[in-house]
C-alpha cells in the first residue's frame, strides 16, 4: 500500500488525490538510515528560516490521506524535539482544492491553534468527507470548533496568507517537492515514510538525520 500522495495528472484534475507510488523500500535496520535509499542528500542545500535551529518541514496537504496517517506520528515526536530544533509544516498544492486547504492551515496557523485542530481538520476532510476546502464549509467548521467566524473569514482572505501560500509553493518548488509527506531536515536531506518502512518508524529516522544535521553543521 502506498504511504505517498504523489503529483499526478489526476491530482491536478480535481478531488482528494490517489496515491500512485509503492512501498519503494522497507525499514532502515539495526545499521542505521542508508543514504541514498532511506534518505537522500540534497545536491543544492536550501537555506533554512529557523536561525541557528535546526529546521524540520513536514511538505503535507490535508487532502493528502497518507499525511493524516502520519500526523500521530509527528504529533507525537514533536513533544521530544531538543532545544536545537524546530519543526514546521508547509503545505503543497498539487491540485485547486489544496490550495484552498493551505489557506485552512495558514489561517489556522495565523490565529495560533493548528496544532489543536490540525487532526480535526484530518478527520473532517477523511472521515466525515467535510470540503472544508470550501470557504463556506470552512468557515462553518471553524465556528463549530469555537473560532470568532469574522476572525477566521478576514484571516482566510487577508494579503498575509494569500503571501504564505505564495511563500509555500516557492519551497515546493525549491525542494523539489513530487510527493507528500516528505520531510526535510536543515535544508539538506529528504525522507519519507515509504523510504524508511512506515510512518511509525518516521521519528527514529528523523532523530537520525537531526543527530546527522548537527554533526555536520559547523562548529561555532
Amino acid at each position: 500500500m502506498s504511504t505517498l500522495c504523489s503529483m499526478t495528472r489526476r491530482a491536478f484534475a480535481g478531488g482528494l488525490v490517489d496515491a500512485t507510488a509503492g512501498l519503494l523500500a522497507s525499514g532502515a535496520g539495526a545499521q542505521g538510515l542508508q543514504e541514498g535509499k532511506n534518505f537522500f542528500r540534497l545536491k543544492s542545500p536550501q537555506p533554512v528560516e529557523t536561525g541557528k535551529k535546526i529546521e524540520v518541514i513536514e511538505f503535507f496537504s490535508y487532502g493528502c490521506p497518507h499525511c493524516a496517517d502520519l500526523d500521530p506520528e509527528l504529533q507525537a515526536w514533536q513533544k521530544t524535539l531538543a532545544a536545537d530544533v524546530a519543526f514546521r509544516r508547509v503545505p503543497v498544492m498539487f491540485q485547486d482544492r489544496w490550495i484552498g486547504l493551505a489557506k485552512v492551515f495558514f489561517t489556522l496557523e495565523a490565529l495560533g491553534v493548528d496544532e489543536r485542530l490540525t487532526p480535526e481538520v484530518f478527520v473532517a476532510i477523511h472521515k466525515s468527507g467535510m470540503p472544508l476546502w470550501n470557504e463556506k464549509t470552512f468557515f462553518d467548521w471553524a465556528a463549530s470548533r469555537g473560532l470568532d467566524r469574522k476572525k477566521v473569514e478576514e484571516m482566510y482572505t487577508s494579503f498575509a496568507i494569500a503571501g504564505k501560500v505564495n511563500r509555500a509553493k516557492q519551497l515546493a518548488q525549491a525542494y523539489n517537492v513530487q510527493s507528500v509527506p516528505m520531510v526535510v531536515v536543515d535544508g539538506r536531506f529528504t525522507t519519507a515514510s515509504d523510504k524508511v518502512g512506515s510512518h511509525a518508524a518516521m521519528p527514529a529516522a528523523l532523530n537520525e538525520l537531526v543527530a546527522k544535521a548537527r554533526a555536520e553543521r559547523p562548529k561555532s
